[in-house]
């Protein structure tokens, strides 16, 4: 490219846009003019400059309020004042995609978004619905946000917030849906990551008298956050963002009880990591420790039976056609199913409060229109992968696939039928991996299968299927090294029933709450558990249980009614109508 097009603030106006042009005009933006937001077209580019800017307050905000795309330099503001605009203007739905690998900011480019939205659209009474949907914003970061060896806030899930705004174009509302919780690293962080920053923040606010029944103390006396052998992040104060976490909650109209129910919730989660479990001469079964101070402290926040808990952490019941039976479990089986049911109480406990969350900014008035903005985790890459990075990385390789389809292969359709002269562009096209994924009896079958009929919970082997898979074209088109030790436990995810109902037995109505399910609302049957054989035929369990992680993850992304895909696709829709005015470009 000529020296004149170098540093240019839109990608589409170089001469030659390939790959080495794209990254040389990033480059001289980001280090001689100390630019991180470029176009390309109607796509904002951004750089995470990993430090704070002075390019985000209320003035930049009104400065690009009601201009075009084109006119100002690049800005996620001016991307999310094009979302408003086309929404009063034409008077439809829209929606904002945050993408990139893991680090790459998105989450913070989903706030800004957000704040710009609720400074423009602020409600035309006292409701200040805009503070409250702001406000759900560092609830979610403390209870789905962690330090991982990339990023010190790294979403652990996905989110879609669509913003609701009424005739006048005023925020009204919002409602927030999110996808696959990284429920692992309640139990497990890698060297140098950390547990979600709720359980730190309540740590470090342990001495105040409010929390004295909680009998924390610091996190390092803790297992399930002092894995990472770090608690702390430079430049946090996790006593301050607790105060800011409380606050957020008050605003949404949590109340105070509701606000202690959730933090003894938590607390008890860290009390179950230590409970110890000791196993037997004939390593066929175990033990709890002789007055486990964890496990009392376990019983008494969440309010159950400490004998039943202490009974059902290291036994099960196995099912016949016609009898069940009490059968001990290995220490090993105990601290895994102890950590399912750790994890398992901290994801009811995250969609409760996303409920309640939603419940807070739903509204009574008619809405007129929405912008939703999505904000996915990204693609990620670590020195060891396992199934949480595969189940990530499948996710991102759908949506770029959407991506692909939209703006490559629809884009060159239509220029096609308007028999517009043009080279056909190649691009990669991902199927064939995606089809080694999800495809009949590709890996999430093959997962499952194991599942069904290996009783290994530690290892996963490839070996029935290595022959079908290397033959796969997509079988060597994966860019990451996955390690499979653990995956077929990760996948299957089992909570026994028997400690699920001691917890819906439970004398504080919020725990009996979050375990109760939908079936079980007009049923008056006890939940004490029996442990003697039983001579009926057993119940069968909930299938919320028996639903493997691979098979929830692979029905969100394939079905076809699904409405994160259908906004994306809606969104992708107006690149390609948008795209379809500029054959030049």
């Amino acid at each position: 490219n000529p020296d004149i097009l170098v540093g240019e603030n839109d990608l589409t106006a170089l001469s030659y846009l390939h790959e080495p042009a794209v990254l040389h005009n990033l480059r001289v933006r980001f280090l001689e003019s100390n630019h991180i937001y470029t176009y390309c077209g109607i796509v904002l580019v951004a750089i995470n400059p990993y430090e704070q800017l002075q390019i985000y307050g209320e003035e930049v905000i009104n400065a690009y309020s009601g201009q075009n795309m084109g006119d100002m330099d690049p800005h996620i503001f001016a991307v999310a004042e094009e979302a408003y605009k086309q929404m009063a203007r034409d008077e439809r739905n829209q929606s904002i995609i945050v993408s990139g690998e893991s680090g790459a900011g998105k989450t913070v480019s989903a706030k800004y978004a957000m704040r710009f939205f609720a400074t423009v659209g602020g409600s035309s009474n006292d409701a200040n619905v805009e503070e409250k949907v702001l406000a759900s914003n560092p609830i979610m970061e403390a209870i789905g946000n962690a330090k991982t060896t990339r990023n010190d806030n790294s979403s652990r899930f996905g989110k879609y917030i669509q913003i609701v705004f009424s005739k006048h174009y005023h925020i009204i509302g919002a409602n927030m849906r999110t996808y696959l919780l990284e429920k692992s690293r309640v139990v497990f962080q890698a060297e140098e990551e950390r547990n979600y920053h709720i359980f730190y923040q309540l740590c470090a606010s342990a001495s105040l008298p409010e929390f004295k029944e909680f009998s924390l103390n610091s996190a390092e006396e803790f297992h399930y956050t002092s894995l990472g052998e770090n608690i702390f992040i430079e430049g946090v104060n996790d006593a301050e963002d607790l105060v800011k976490t409380r606050e957020a909650f008050s605003l949404l109209g949590v109340k105070e009880s509701n606000q202690s129910s959730i933090f003894k919730i938590l607390a008890s989660i860290l009390h179950l990591g230590n409970v110890a479990i000791v196993a037997e001469r004939d390593g066929e079964s175990c033990r709890i420790a002789r007055n486990d101070v964890h496990l009392q402290h376990f019983c008494r926040l969440l309010g159950v039976e400490l004998q039943q808990m202490e009974h059902w952490l290291c036994h099960r019941k196995l099912a016949t056609a016609s009898e069940t039976f009490m059968k001990t479990m290995s220490s090993k089986q105990a601290l895994n199913a102890r950590d399912a049911l750790a994890k398992h109480i901290y994801a009811r406990l995250f969609d409760w409060i996303v409920e309640h969350i939603n419940k807070a900014l739903q509204t009574s008035s008619k809405q007129h229109s929405f912008i939703g903005v999505l904000d996915i985790y990204g693609f990620e890459t670590f020195e060891v992968n396992s199934f949480e990075q595969f189940c990530i990385n499948y996710a991102n390789e759908k949506l770029q696939q959407q991506f692909n389809s939209h703006v490559f292969k629809l884009e060159q359709e239509e220029y096609m039928k308007e028999q517009i002269p043009w080279t056909l562009i190649d691009f990669y096209d991902n199927q064939p991996c995606i089809d080694l994924i999800e495809a009949r009896l590709g890996i999430l079958d093959l997962l499952d299968e194991e599942c069904k009929v290996n009783q290994n919970l530690g290892l996963v082997t490839m070996e029935t299927s290595s022959s079908s898979l290397a033959l796969h074209q997509g079988f060597l088109l994966f860019q990451v090294e996955y390690q499979c030790e653990g995956f077929l436990e990760k996948n299957r995810d089992t909570v026994y029933e028997e400690q699920i109902n001691i917890l819906k037995a439970s004398q504080f109505q919020l725990v009996a709450n979050l375990f109760q399910d939908k079936d079980d609302a007009s049923s008056s049957k006890s939940s004490k558990v029996n442990i003697r054989p039983l001579k009926t035929a057993p119940k069968v369990p909930n299938k919320e249980h028996r639903k493997t992680v691979g098979h929830q993850v692979r029905v969100w992304f394939c079905r076809d009614s699904l409405n994160l895909l259908v906004l994306v696709l809606i969104f992708l829709e107006t690149i390609r109508i948008s795209a379809a005015g500029y054959p030049s470009r």
